[in-house]
C-alpha cells in the first residue's frame, strides 16, 4: 500500500497563497529547503494535482531546467518533475502533457485505488484535492514548510475537518529565512 504525503510551504498563519492566489510572501526558496524539496520529490514515486497547483507547476517546470540562471538542483528539479507520473484531477482541463494522466471523475475513489497499488510514497498538492483526502481521511504524512510570514488570509493548508485527526511529529528542521519544517505521520 502507497503512502499518501501532503506538504507545501505556508504562512505561519497556515496559508499557502495569500488572497487573489499570491503566493509572492514565500520569495525564493533557500538552497537547503529547495535541495530538500528536491530530495522529497526524488522519493515520490506518483504525484496528485489538483488544477491550480498543476497550472502553476506545469507553467514553468516543464522548461526550467533551460532557464539562464537555474541551479543545478532546479534543473534536476525538473528532469525529476517530467519524469515523475502524475495525475491531474479536474472536470475543467481538457488536456495534460509530461507524463501526466487526467481524472474527472471521483477523486477520493481514485485515490483509495492508487494507495492500493504498490509502489512509492504519492504526493498529493492542491488545497482543495488535499482537502477532499483529508476529510476522507487518507493522508499518512503531513509536511509543513512554515515561514515567517502572516498574510491574514487567502487559501488553507489545512480544511475544516469533521473529526480530530491525532499526528506523531517525526521531523524537525529549520532553514536560513527562518523557515521551519515539520513533518508529521498520522496516527491510525
Amino acid at each position: 500500500m502507497r503512502k499518501l504525503i501532503y506538504g507545501m510551504n505556508l504562512t505561519l498563519d497556515g496559508y499557502i497563497a495569500a488572497a487573489d492566489d499570491d503566493i509572492g510572501w514565500s520569495g525564493p526558496p533557500s538552497h537547503e529547503l529547495f535541495q530538500w524539496w528536491l530530495d522529497h520529490e526524488q522519493a515520490s514515486g506518483l504525484s496528485l494535482y489538483g488544477r491550480k497547483l498543476w497550472e502553476t507547476m506545469s507553467s514553468y517546470w516543464p522548461t526550467g531546467d533551460q532557464q539562464p540562471n537555474a541551479t543545478p538542483a532546479e534543473i534536476e528539479f525538473a528532469r525529476n518533475w517530467r519524469d515523475t507520473p502524475k495525475v491531474v484531477f479536474s472536470s475543467t482541463i481538457g488536456k495534460v502533457d509530461w507524463n501526466t494522466r487526467l481524472v474527472t471523475g471521483d477523486a477520493i475513489a481514485e485515490i483509495i485505488r492508487l494507495k492500493a497499488e504498490d509502489g512509492g510514497p504519492m504526493h498529493i498538492g492542491g488545497a482543495t484535492l488535499a482537502g477532499a483526502a483529508m476529510r476522507a481521511g487518507l493522508i499518512d504524512e503531513y509536511v509543513i514548510a512554515a515561514h515567517p510570514v502572516l498574510v491574514g488570509g487567502g487559501t488553507p493548508f489545512f480544511t475544516a475537518l469533521d473529526s480530530w485527526v491525532n499526528l506523531n511529529l517525526v521531523e524537525t528542521r529549520t532553514f536560513p529565512g527562518g523557515v521551519v519544517l515539520t513533518r508529521y505521520e498520522t496516527r491510525r
